[in-house]
This record gives C-alpha cells, sequence and structure tokens, in this order.
C-alpha cells in the first residue's frame, strides 16, 4: 500500500515542502531514498522502537522510502514524525483521510515522546503558503509556529497523541497565542549584553553601525576571536523592530575579526 504524508527541509532561509512516500510489499527489506543525511536514515531504528514501545506493530514487510523532491538534501531528525505516520498508515494501522490536509515534524525518542526540531517558524509559513489545515509538531515547539495566522497548530507529546488526531479517536485544541503580545513581550529580553565585551573597539563600532543601519553581518576570523561571543550579544543593542522587520531577510557586510 502506498501512502504520502508532508513535511518540511530548512536549508538556511529557504524551507522546501517535502513528500514522504511509503510503499510496502511483502519481503524484510528497509530501502531509503531521497538523499537523506545518516540522521535521516537512522530515524528508522528510533521509529521502530518507538511504534513497538507503544504496543503498536513494526510492520514485517519490504518498506521502500522515498523523499520527494529526491534531489534535495535532507538534514536532521525531524522527518521521524511524518515517516513513522506513513508506515503505520501504510500497514492499515491508521486511516490516510486526513493525511494530505496535514504537514508534520517532530524527532521521535524510543519511547515515542516527541523531541524539539530547529525551524518551527518558517516551517508553518510554509504550512500555511502551501495551503495546509494545520501543522502537527512537538510540544515544546507550539508556541514558536503558532505565531503563524490562518494555520492550525498542534503541538503533541508523543506519537500516541498524533495517531490519535488523525484516526478521530482524541480531540485536541489548536494552540492561539496573541501573536503582538508575544513578540513585544520578548523583543527586550536578552540573556548577554553588548556592554560586557571589553576590547575589540574597532569591531565593535563596525557591528555598532551595522546595527544602526539594519545591516546583516558575517564575521569572519580565526577561532577565539571572539565572533560567537560578540554575535551573541547584538540583538542587545539592535533598534526595535517591527514584526514584519524581524522576518526580512537583509544585505550583508563582511566583517574580519582578528
Amino acid at each position: 500500500m502506498l501512502v504520502k504524508t508532508y513535511c518540511a527541509a530548512v536549508n538556511g532561509l529557504n524551507v522546501t515542502t517535502v513528500t514522504v512516500e511509503v510503499n510496502l510489499v511483502k519481503g524484510m527489506l528497509y530501502h531509503f531514498t531521497g538523499l537523506g543525511d545518516e540522521a535521516v536514515r537512522e530515524g528508522r531504528d528510533r521509529i521502530s522502537s518507538a511504534i513497538q514501545y507503544n504496543n503498536m506493530r513494526f510492520p514485517r514487510a519490504d518498506i521502500t522510502v522515498n523523499m520527494a523532491p529526491a534531489d534535495l538534501r535532507k538534514e536532521g531528525s525531524s522527518f521521524d514524525l511524518p515517516l513513522a505516520i506513513a508506515i503505520l498508515a501504510a500497514d492499515s494501522q491508521l486511516p490516510t483521510d486526513n493525511l494530505q490536509q496535514y504537514m508534520m515534524v517532530g524527532e521521535l525518542s524510543l519511547d515515542g515522546t516527541l523531541q524539539p526540531i530547529k525551524g518551527a517558524l518558517p516551517i508553518a509559513i510554509r504550512a500555511r503558503a502551501e495551503k495546509f489545515k494545520g501543522l502537527l509538531l512537538p510540544k515544546a515547539n507550539e508556541r514558536e509556529a503558532a505565531v503563524v495566522n490562518n494555520l492550525d497548530v498542534y503541538g503533541m507529546e508523543n506519537i500516541i497523541d498524533v495517531v490519535n488526531f488523525l484516526s478521530g479517536k482524541s480531540q485536541f485544541q489548536p494552540t492561539v497565542i496573541d501573536t503582538r503580545k508575544e513578540f513585544y513581550e520578548h523583543q527586550y529580553r536578552f540573556d548577554l549584553d553588548f556592554a560586557d565585551v571589553r576590547g575589540q573597539e574597532n569591531v565593535k563600532r563596525a557591528m555598532e553601525v551595522a546595527a544602526a543601519g539594519s545591516h546583516n553581518l558575517i564575521m569572519v576570523g580565526p577561532p577565539g576571536s571572539g565572533k560567537s561571543m560578540m554575535a551573541k550579544r547584538l540583538p542587545s543593542i539592535l533598534p526595535p523592530l517591527s514584526l514584519g522587520e524581524s522576518s526580512k531577510p537583509r544585505k550583508f557586510i563582511v566583517l574580519r575579526v582578528n
């Protein structure tokens, strides 16, 4: 049985919708295509453990997986959840009626718990642009993704929650937040302060000019020169941004740190 689920691949600032295709036939092998890195391929073992730990059956069959587009590099463990759901649906353990309506991402622990992933916000933006009804993702990422309006965002604790939701056994309410309140409440909260930097006067001056002019920075220099230390403190001197400005790409300045 051939089943498709949908997720997303984040490459820098670009997000691409990825279709996970799973087909089961008689046999015992596991075939993977679609240019996935080692973390994606290792997901097979995490998925198998998560499914069996939660009293479901990992199919004894010849499993062929394809992640389209096949020429796009897929990296990370966020593909675990859509792949696990596709395998269960292909084995007729889960209805396929709602699968095309939702994008889903999440890393699976061996017990089926969903671990947080990177890039929840751009993935949510992509899901809305692709006209998906909703996005299923780990509970830890729900508030980040819920910033995107006109998209139902569901934070899930584990794979059982996802299975029950898609099969209609449980009802979940989408996460709703006040986007502007959330944004402005956290706009001036910084863990690190630019005032802590000692020395590097030329570099600090360049960063102040870049911050005041709303430029991005590429910092180049040997290890230990202070690139990461100063970059982490840069937000504390940035002018206030509007909600729209905070997600727009800007021009770059290359800064060499000696």
